[in-house]
Order: C-alpha cells, then sequence, then structure tokens
C-alpha cells in the first residue's frame, strides 16, 4: 500500500471512474439547488436527487464527483463532536460514483473492490478490509445478492457483517430516495483501539473504521414513510476523503493527514501556540476555518437565523478556541487564505472568493469581540442573583458565546449554586427547536403523469403563438387525467409552447390557449412551471371542454412578457453597474423578475450610499439610452461561455454542459435562460425604488422599469408639487425646502420637549424634596421607596442620585407607571453599603411583585414591570425586602 497525499486520492479516485465510463462532474454549491429539504450538502448524491426521482434527464448516465459536504445543523449534525474525535468534521469530502439506471450492484461492488484493492489503484491489502450488507428488516428483505457478489470477489464470508436499517440502510432525508447498502471497512489494527482490547470487527469503532458505502438505490420514501420503487434502480456511493487518506497515509486521525496538518500549523502560529496535532482548539480551528471558508464562498453569510445562523456558530467557535489559546485579535481571517492555499487546486472558485470571504470572516470576528463584551457584562448582572439559573447561562452561552466552564467557574468564585441542569435542558429545547425550525419542505418525486412525457419544444423566444399544439397531459389535483371541465382548474402539458416557465428568477407567462379554430378561448394561462425538466406544465382555468389530444394554439399575453422582459434586461444592466461602482466583489444572491418589477440581491459589506446609488441608476440608463442590442448565444458549451465569453454564472443556479449566452454589447455577458429585450432601448427607463439588508453581507436592490417607471414619477411629481406648496421657496428644490421646514419644526420640537422635561424634573424634585425625612430606618439602614410618574428613566436615575446624596447613607427607590401599564424601576445603594446589600437583589425582588425582572451593579440597578395596578404595594414592601437581604 502506497502512501498518497489527499490531493492524489481525490484525482485517482475520478480517474479510476471515468475509465469506467463515468462522467466526472463538478461539485455542486453547499447551498443545494431547489431542494427545500436539506439546509447543506451532506452528501455525494444531493446534486443528482432530481436525477434518481425522475424529474431531470442528464445527458449521461454514469457520474463521479468530489463532493463539498458540510455537517453542522438539522438531522446531520457533527459540530459538537468536531476537534474531540478523530474523524467527527464540519466540512468534509465526498468521493462517489453514480449510475442513473444504467449499471446496478454487481458492477457497483466490483469497481468498488478494484479501486481499494488493486495495485495499480489504491493496493490496500485484502486482510484488513470488511464489508457489511443489509440483513432485513421492517419489511425489506436481506440483501442476498449483495452477499453472493462480495463472495464472488473472493471476500470470505466471515469478514461480511450483517446488520439492519440503522447502519445498512441509507436515505439522505425523512423523504426521498433510499435503499440497502453495503460498506467497506479498515482495519486500523489494535493500537488504533480506545480500550486496548483485541475486539472483533462490529465492536470497536474506532479500530474499525469505514471508508466506503455503497448505497443501492431502489425506493423512493414518501412523506407517510411508505416505500415504492424509484423509476429505474441506481448507484450512489460516497467514500469520505478524510478518512481514505487517513488509511493511505498510515495514521490514525484525519487530523494528521495532509489534509488538515498544514492548516493546524498555520493555526497554531496565528494563535501563538505551539504545533500539537492533538491539540482539540488547533484542530477545531483548522476544520471550522474549512467549512466558514467553503460556506461563505458558495453564498452563505453569518446571520441569525438558518444557514446563516448555522455558519455563525462555526465561525464563533473557532474564534472562541482562538481565544482559548490566548489570542484575543482577529485571526480566522488569515486561516481563510491558508484553506485557499490547500485547496484551490481542487476548488479553483477559491481563488476569486478568498478575498471577499476574508472580509467576511473579520467583520464576524470584530462583531463577535463586541458582543463578548455585552455578554461579560450580562454575566455579571447574572452574578448577582443567589443562584445561576440554567436558562439565563444557556442564553448567556447562545447569545454572547460564553464558555459553559468559564459561566460554571464563574459561579463558583461568586459563591452560587449553578444550575446544570437547567443549561441542559435549555440547550436540548433549542436543539428541537432549530430541527422544527429547518423542515423546509419536502421534496417528491414528480406526478407519473409527469415523469414519462416527452419534453416540450420551446418556441417562445422568437415568437409569442404557436398554432396546433397538442395536449399530451392533463392533471388534475397532481393526478392524469383524460379531459378537464369549464372551471376546473388544472395543469396542461403540450408538445410546443411559447410559454416560459418559472426558472432563473423569472416568472412563468400568462396569457391563453385557443380552439383549433383560432378564435375561441379554452384555458386562461395564469402561469407556467416546469415539474420536470423539460416538460412545461401550464396552469390553467378551464373555459371549454378539452381533452388529450386536442390541437390548441398558446397564445402568450404580450403586454405580460414585454413587461417581465424589460425588468429581466434591466436585472443584468443593474448586475453589471453594481460590479462596476461597488467593486468586482458583487455577486448575484437572489432574484425576482416580474412584469410588475425587479427585485436583486447582492453580496456586499455595507449599505449602499445615496451617491452610489445615483450613480449606477445613470450608468443603467445611459445603456438604455444607447440602444445597446441584446444578443442571445445558444447552445455554447460552458467552458466556452466561462473562459472565452468570460459570462457569469449565477448563484444557485444549476447549468448543463450547454448553455444560452445573453450579451449586452461589452457591458454585460451572463448565463441566462430568460426571455430579454431585443436592445436595451425598449426598457424605456430604470427607476431604483429601494436599497436594503437582506442579511449579513446581502443587499436587496428594487426597481422598476418601462411604464412601471413613468407611474413612479409620476407619483414623485405629485409629491413634489405637494412640497412646493407646504414649504414654497424660490431658491430652493421643493424637496430642500421641504427638508429644511421639517428640520426647523424638528428644532421646535426638541426644544419643547427640553423644556416639558426640566418641567416634570422640576416638578418631581418638588414632590420629593421632604422625601429625605421620610426615609424609615431598617437594621441600621435608611430606606426611602417613592412613586414618581411621567419622568423616564434618565430622569428617574438623576432622581436617584440626588436622593442618595441627601440621605448620605441608604438605600433609595423608585418607580413609575409608564405607558401601556408597564412599571419602571431604578434603585440606588450608596457605595459605603453595598458589602450588606445589593441594589440588583432588591430591584429583582421588587421587580417580581409587578410581574417583571431587571438587575444590574451593586450600586445602581434597573427593572421593569407589566403590573402597573401593584405598583404602590410593590414600593410599600421595600424596607421588608431590604431587611431580608440584610439578614
Amino acid at each position: 500500500m502506497q502512501v498518497r497525499s489527499g490531493s492524489e486520492i481525490r484525482e485517482m479516485f475520478l480517474k479510476f471512474f471515468e475509465s469506467k465510463g463515468h462522467r466526472r462532474v463538478h461539485s455542486s454549491s453547499l447551498v443545494p439547488a431547489n431542494d427545500p429539504t436539506l439546509l447543506f450538502t451532506n452528501a455525494g448524491m444531493n446534486q443528482f436527487k432530481d436525477v434518481f426521482l425522475g424529474i431531470e434527464q442528464r445527458n449521461y448516465s454514469r457520474a463521479t464527483t468530489s463532493q463539498k459536504c458540510v455537517r453542522a445543523g438539522g438531522k446531520h449534525n457533527d459540530l459538537e463532536n468536531v476537534g474531540f474525535t478523530r474523524r467527527h468534521h464540519t466540512f468534509f469530502e465526498m468521493l462517489g460514483n453514480f449510475s442513473f439506471g444504467d449499471y446496478f450492484k454487481a458492477d457497483a461492488i466490483a469497481y468498488a473492490w478494484e479501486l481499494v484493492t488493486s495495485p495499480e489503484w489504491f493496493g490496500i491489502p485484502k486482510d484488513k478490509l470488511y464489508v457489511t450488507i443489509f440483513k432485513g428488516e421492517n419489511g425489506v428483505p436481506r440483501d442476498e445478492e449483495a452477499f453472493e457478489l462480495w463472495r464472488a470477489q473472493g471476500v470470505p464470508a466471515e469478514r461480511i457483517k450483517e446488520f439492519g436499517s440503522k447502519d445498512n440502510f441509507w436515505q439522505m432525508g425523512d423523504t426521498g430516495p433510499c435503499g440497502p447498502c453495503s460498506e467497506i471497512f479498515y482495519d486500523m489494527g489494535i493500537e488504533a483501539s480506545e480500550t486496548g482490547e483485541d475486539k472483533p470487527f462490529g465492536e470497536d469503532d474506532a479500530r474499525y473504521v469505514e471508508i466506503w458505502n455503497l448505497v443501492f438505490m431502489q425506493f423512493d420514501r414518501s412523506a407517510n414513510g411508505e416505500l415504492a420503487l424509484l423509476p429505474k434502480p441506481s448507484i450512489d456511493t460516497g467514500m469520505g476523503l478524510e478518512r481514505t487518506a487517513a488509511v493511505l497515509q498510515g495514521v490514525r486521525s484525519n487530523f494528521e493527514t495532509d489534509l488538515f496538518t498544514p492548516l493546524i500549523r498555520r493555526a497554531a502560529e496565528l494563535t501563538g501556540h505551539a504545533f500539537d496535532l492533538g491539540n482539540a482548539s488547533l484542530r477545531i480551528i483548522a476544520d471550522h476555518a474549512r467549512a466558514a471558508t467553503f460556506l461563505i464562498s458558495d453564498g452563505v453569510n453569518p446571520a441569525n437565523e438558518g444557514r446563516g445562523y448555522v455558519l455563525r456558530k462555526i465561525l464563533r467557535r473557532g474564534i472562541r478556541h482562538g481565544r482559548l489559546l490566548g489570542q484575543e485579535k482577529p485571526f480566522m481571517r488569515d486561516m481563510v487564505y491558508a484553506v485557499r492555499d490547500e485547496m484551490a487546486k481542487a476548488y479553483p472558485e477559491l481563488n476569486e472568493s478568498a478575498d471577499r470571504v476574508a472580509r467576511v470572516v473579520e467583520a464576524e470576528e470584530r462583531q463577535f469581540a463586541r458582543v463578548l463584551e455585552i455578554g461579560a457584562r450580562q454575566l455579571q448582572s447574572a452574578l448577582q442573583s443567589s443562584s445561576f439559573a440554567g436558562k439565563d447561562a444557556f442564553h448567556l452561552y447562545e447569545t454572547y458565546g460564553l464558555p459553559l466552564d468559564f459561566m460554571m467557574d464563574a459561579a463558583r468564585d461568586a459563591g452560587i449554586a449553578f444550575d446544570l441542569t437547567g443549561f441542559e435542558q435549555a440547550r436540548a429545547e433549542e436543539q428541537a427547536r432549530a430541527r422544527a425550525s429547518w423542515k423546509g419542505g419536502t421534496k417528491q418525486s414528480a406526478s407519473p403523469a409527469f415523469r414519462e412525457l416527452a419534453k416540450t419544444t420551446f418556441e417562445g423566444y422568437g415568437h409569442l403563438k404557436t398554432e396546433g399544439a397538442e395536449v399530451l397531459a392533463i392533471v388534475k389535483d397532481g393526478a392524469g387525467v383524460q379531459f378537464a371541465e369549464p372551471g376546473d382548474q388544472v395543469e396542461i402539458v403540450l408538445d410546443h409552447t411559447t410559454f416560459y416557465a418559472d426558472s432563473g428568477g423569472q416568472v412563468g407567462d400568462h396569457g391563453w390557449l385557443y380552439s383549433d379554430d383560432h378564435n375561441t378561448v379554452v384555458a386562461e394561462v395564469t402561469g407556467c412551471t416546469k415539474p420536470v425538466q423539460g416538460v412545461f406544465a401550464h396552469r390553467v382555468t378551464v373555459r371549454q371542454p378539452i381533452r388529450i389530444g386536442d390541437k390548441v394554439d398558446a397564445v402568450v399575453d404580450a403586454g405580460y412578457r414585454n413587461a417581465t422582459r424589460r425588468n429581466h434586461t434591466g436585472t443584468h444592466l443593474l448586475h453589471a453597474a453594481l460590479r462596476e461602482v461597488l467593486g468586482t466583489h458583487v455577486k448575484q444572491a437572489g432574484s425576482l423578475v416580474d412584469p410588475t418589477r425587479l427585485r436583486f440581491d447582492f453580496s456586499h459589506f455595507a449599505s449602499v450610499a445615496d451617491e452610489e446609488l445615483q450613480d449606477i441608476e445613470d450608468i443603467i440608463n445611459r445603456e438604455v439610452l444607447g440602444n445597446t442590442r441584446v444578443e442571445t448565444i445558444e447552445d455554447v458549451p460552458i467552458d466556452v461561455a466561462i473562459n472565452e465569453y468570460h459570462a457569469m454564472a449565477l448563484f444557485g443556479e444549476k447549468y448543463g454542459d450547454r448553455v444560452r449566452v445573453v450579451r449586452i454589447g461589452d457591458f454585460s455577458t451572463e448565463l441566462c435562460g430568460g426571455t430579454h429585450t431585443g436592445a436595451t432601448g425598449e426598457i424605456g427607463v430604470i427607476k431604483l425604488m429601494s436599497e436594503g439588508s437582506v442579511s449579513s453581507g446581502v443587499r436587496r436592490v428594487e426597481a422598476v422599469t418601462g411604464l412601471g417607471a413613468l407611474n413612479e414619477f409620476r407619483r414623485d411629481y405629485q409629491v413634489a408639487q405637494l412640497a412646493a406648496q407646504l414649504a414654497p421657496s424660490v431658491d430652493l428644490t421643493p424637496a430642500d425646502a421641504l427638508r429644511q421646514r421639517l428640520a426647523a419644526q424638528e428644532e421646535e420640537v426638541k426644544k419643547l420637549r427640553r423644556e416639558l422635561d426640566q418641567v416634570r424634573m422640576k416638578s418631581a424634585s418638588s414632590a420629593v424634596s421632604g422625601a429625605a425625612d421620610q426615609a424609615v430606618e431598617v437594621k441600621g439602614v435608611k430606606v426611602l421607596a417613592q412613586r414618581v410618574d411621567a419622568l423616564d428613566r434618565g430622569q428617574m436615575r438623576t432622581l436617584v442620585d440626588n436622593l442618595r446624596t441627601r440621605l448620605g447613607s441608604g438605600v433609595v427607590v423608585l418607580g413609575s407607571a409608564q405607558e401601556e401599564g408597564k412599571v419602571a424601576l431604578i434603585v440606588g445603594v450608596t457605595k459605603d453599603l453595598t458589602g450588606k446589600v445589593q441594589a440588583g437583589k432588591i430591584v429583582g425582588a421588587i421587580a417580581r411583585l409587578v410581574g417583571g425582572s431587571g438587575g444590574g451593579r451593586p450600586d445602581m440597578a434597573e427593572a421593569g414591570g407589566k403590573d402597573a395596578s401593584q405598583l404602590d404595594a410593590a414600593l410599600s414592601s421595600t424596607p421588608e425586602i431590604v431587611s431580608g437581604l440584610i439578614g
């Protein structure tokens, strides 16, 4: 067995299957395309899921890939184990070979055994290998065929182990493709055992390592759990590159392979820690840097929900472990470049995205540093209580990244109990919520009514009408029917059509289906989709009886189509202008094009200034006025489109081997299947309507074109006329004149508010001027509690300070009834008494009496409440509360 690098193993695997007639397919994005069931791409077969389901067809039946994968959220979540075990990772590479109804078990098993054992390839000794098969369970029989095929390869029966559904029946999610599987395991020797005992295969997971899983894809699991046979039995295999590298490099841990050692070395340099392959924090930094780099490169940005939330957790966990090693300054941004240097040969897109990724990572590092400061203050507040509640600790852990052991030590030092059980319960509840929040949807196989249909010929690029289209299928409520009656809402498939179907962010066309007399409307079309790749389903409301085999004329609503294509071409102009003004890091992150507007999401790290928006609007309208020809180039090989035409491929889109290029002079070139104007002048004018944030690192611009823009200009003119009436001026524009008038009125309002505040403060001060004399003495401590309605919290703080000064030594409690029945409480304790009694504990006890909570420093603390009707009683109880706290 020859030692091979991770890169050599990856390339050797792909070349082996190319020699067996497989198409090498580049890794898909970590963000699954058009799959609501997945948080992240977590297996090699994800990008082929629609092929297995019969929804999509490709021009090859065998494929091989090295797929980027992440398991750090949802059902497949390895995050907490990473760094502390030999083989858990958030990001990993899955090597795979796939058959789409071509070969099945016999060839899959033969190929696997040849690659793994042949001296020409991996050359792993056969006496170090074991295999598993499905023993039969839950109504699915034992996989006899797989057993006999392994025996035919020369695997002794005693080296073939049988397991149940948990280990040897594979499914990607709760629904979708699944089937029995066979696994290949490698014996790393007794020295790899964690117990030191010589246990047999199947009883020592540390010693016997799974390196390859062969899934025999036979079934499609529906939402109700039922299994149906897939259209064609297929093969899906997955070999972990990191595990295989450990085997071929003769090391026990994946972190000791050349895939990780350079990253761990760089992490040690950046944190100032000694290089140590066994250090969990260095391992975590290396692993999480890989995951964060690839996720951000694929369009995910840190956020408080969904994919962005998982990315944020990964990043912050890596940053926190850097801090555990003593590095307080940003360092993860530099790990991005280390990942690029190691991985760019296999994933060249990292060369282009690394700078953008590094900026996102650095911004998150700096934000997390600020959050940690806030968290530290929150921790001090929590330590003022008599015990540290588990749910409060989990809030600090989850929101501010405070380590559990750090909080437990702080509670011990403060002499209060730490509720570890409550913490673990809160964590379990959050994990359950996180799983529930990513149900997303289910991805069902295509209705049989669509699955076997021939592809629809699309004629809509050059025409809005086509005659003599044959009705191939009518689908009502998911089932095929022979005919439809007036009033029915159904989907109709034609052999050819001019209707564009939803894709690429552009909505499907509207229009009509006419009978073969070319005059009678048979159905009104309210949309068009592709339930199966290449098959166009027209959503219609039936007006005249229609049946399979009828001939109809498909007529697109010209006004609807023209408005939509103006917006689509406008989107291309907007994309190019954004890159020109803001920088080439700008990439599309989503879009919507319909007849009324265009919406464009893009990667950027800050709000777009008004001056920049004006520049962008000027640039795109100059292109419109130039009336540049919009050129569409059909059937271009994708490598030619990218490398020769320099066309931009868009995030989240799946492209075939041959693509359509839309070019607007020298200004814009993109891969696009949408409908466009013939020249930019047909757009008329483009008006930007809004710009804002979608999530961290993603901005959104909305715009209108043509008549939509004209309507907006009319509306703006009406506003300008009103402004001129409200603030007439000869020297200023209506907008500037109105702005000036509003500013003057705002200053006047501020002045009146200040005067009102002064009157309120004077009134309150007068009302409590003799309050110091009303203080009661409790165990030698003066206690003053007063109600002061109509004051805001700032004024109450000032009054507390004044009263403390008057008391000289004592406790001051002020309560105020606020709007909507709420309560504000502030407690002040003079410095000499904070050793006896703390403001935070006093205000917390009083707040509970008015349905609230709060805390703060020993000398000053605040709280809120929900029940103003109990305020007087709560204030009256102050002496008793102080007495109890003094003890």
